[in-house]
């Protein structure tokens, strides 16, 4: 064979065998993304919920629709109030799942079902403690008077009946001893959303009830409404608050320690904010109120078909990583403090001091009262 014709045959030979790797690259890369096709869902199931507000933007993210196909669900979500839920829950019209935010809520709606002959499954995919976003200069000025403690750097504790004690004495914050860092005239009040709307003003309701109560769960009619009366004071000398949950939180980012000293909010707001944000601001701090309350973002399942999408959410990796993403914490502790802390921010990981809310009957007769006391 002649050289020439040598040469011809070997870069014949070697263009074949670039060409078949190439497409055995192509195939394997198609395989990878591509779940083979007997790990596909056979059908997709398709369901309706109502969520509550927390966990919209989870719902609309790509990587969670995409997720929850490949898993074999197509959902479609309506945000309302969770208070607003149970009054959904009607015989024939109910929607494949509820979502809401706060134990109260899920027992409310569940209860209503179960009048209408449906029982609902319960599942608690995520969570989030309730918490203060405060800044260090007022931490400092709570620790020296006995009413908060850092228990690790940029982590802050708060003893709730000292601090309720303070605000319902009306002191000022220059009132305080050692108050040069924050010398102003407002009054020591934490910053919540309006209680008559939002379910995190109505956690705060609890807690301060809890401390009031001297330390128990409110139980009876007499005291929530004795209790209550006393509480009311708190809401009503804010002024305006917001009635949507991210309200309360701008306030604190956007404007500051001057309108915002205290902010009651959920965890997983300052979370996902450092996340998204790639760190927080050099003097913001979280404090842990103790004790707290967890509120729980509890997925109803109405259905045998939905209670599949409540399994997932709660036990799949991949949701559950998802969830870390908008600031929610899962079973697996050490991730969730992992994500906060590569975002720049101290959480604690492992929150042991919690109460449970009261029934929602009493919750209910408590909101009443202070709505009654701040229409005045």
């Amino acid at each position: 064979m002649k050289k020439a014709t040598r040469i011809i045959v070997t870069i014949a030979l070697l263009a074949a065998f670039g060409g078949a790797a190439w497409f055995s690259f192509q195939r394997t890369e198609q395989q990878r993304l591509s779940p083979p096709a007997a790990a596909r869902p056979a059908q997709i199931v398709e369901l309706t919920g109502l969520i509550a507000l927390d966990v919209e933007p989870y719902f609309k993210d790509p990587k969670v629709v995409q997720a929850l196909a490949e898993r074999g669900y197509r959902v479609s979500v309506t945000r309302i109030g969770s208070r607003d839920m149970a009054a959904r829950a009607v015989p024939g019209q109910m929607p494949d799942f509820f979502f809401p935010s706060g134990v109260v809520a899920a027992n409310q709606i569940g209860d209503a079902a179960k009048k209408g002959n449906v029982t609902t499954t319960a599942y608690s995919p995520f969570y989030s403690p309730l918490v203060i976003a405060s800044w260090t200069p007022v931490a400092q000025l709570l620790a020296a008077n006995g009413m908060a403690k850092e228990t690790q750097p940029k982590v802050w504790s708060v003893d709730m009946a000292k601090l309720v004690a303070v605000m319902l004495e009306r002191k000022r914050w220059k009132d305080l001893q050692g108050s040069q860092a924050y010398d102003v005239g407002r009054s020591v009040l934490v910053s919540t959303t309006d209680v008559r709307r939002s379910n995190s003003a109505a956690m705060y309701l609890a807690l301060v009830s809890h401390a009031i109560n001297g330390g128990d769960v409110v139980s009876d009619r007499a005291a929530a409404q004795k209790v209550a009366r006393r509480a009311a004071e708190l809401f009503k000398r804010q002024g305006y608050q917001e009635n949507y949950v991210n309200g309360n939180f701008d306030d604190y980012v956007s404007i500051g320690i001057g309108k915002t000293p205290l902010a009651f909010i959920y965890e997983n707001q300052m979370v996902s904010y450092a996340l998204a944000k790639k760190g927080v601001g050099p003097d913001m701090v979280l404090l842990y109120p103790q004790p707290t309350i967890f509120n729980k973002v509890v997925f109803l399942a109405t259905n045998e078909k939905s209670k599949g999408l409540g399994e997932a959410l709660s036990t799949d990796p991949v949701l559950q990583q998802l969830a870390v993403d908008y600031g929610f914490r899962i079973g697996d502790a050490a991730y969730f403090a992992r994500a906060a802390k590569g975002a720049g921010l101290a959480v604690e990981e492992r929150v042991s001091q919690v109460i449970d809310p009261p029934s929602y009957e009493i919750m209910a007769e408590m909101i009443d009262v202070v709505a009654a006391e701040m229409g005045r």
